[in-house]
């Protein structure tokens, strides 16, 4: 019976501790990021490289992203995609979980998102997974 009760006790914990945002979204995306028509060119995402042309990686959600874009023989270019605040989700997240919620949902970054309503060089795939397509059309090569 002390077993069943544990069990019991840490599933109403995990379902407790957890909020709309966690759930919905997590602390972290799936980015892509494209550099157009520049198979070639390496792109660095908060100064790690992650690959040439296509590359996709894991981000936090309540950090902006910086990318760079470099070719040989080409300026390096830099963008800075800003992140959002999820409002409905974060309203959901009250409503449902109260204070627990809003504190699991700031303290993990779920509370925010890649602005991709403001920047169309973003695209929203999925609540997780996003598109960063970076304009590279100064480099010539």
């Amino acid at each position: 019976m002390k077993k069943i009760s544990i069990i019991a006790l840490l599933l109403s914990m995990t379902i407790l501790f957890n909020s709309c945002g966690v759930m919905f979204g997590g602390s972290k995306y799936q980015g892509t990021i494209v550099a157009k028509d520049h198979p070639n060119a390496e792109i660095y995402a908060n100064g790690k490289k992650l690959g040439n042309g296509t590359a996709t990686a894991l981000f936090k959600r309540d950090q902006p992203l910086v990318i760079e874009v470099k070719q040989e023989g080409c300026e390096t270019k830099t963008q800075t995609f800003e992140k959002s605040f999820r409002t409905g989700n974060f309203i959901l997240s009250v409503f449902s979980f109260g204070l627990i919620g809003l504190v699991v949902d700031l303290g993990t970054g779920a509370s925010y998102k890649p602005n991709h309503k403001k920047n169309p060089e973003i695209q929203k795939v999925s609540d997780k997974d996003y598109t960063f397509n970076i304009d590279y059309s100064n480099c010539k090569k």
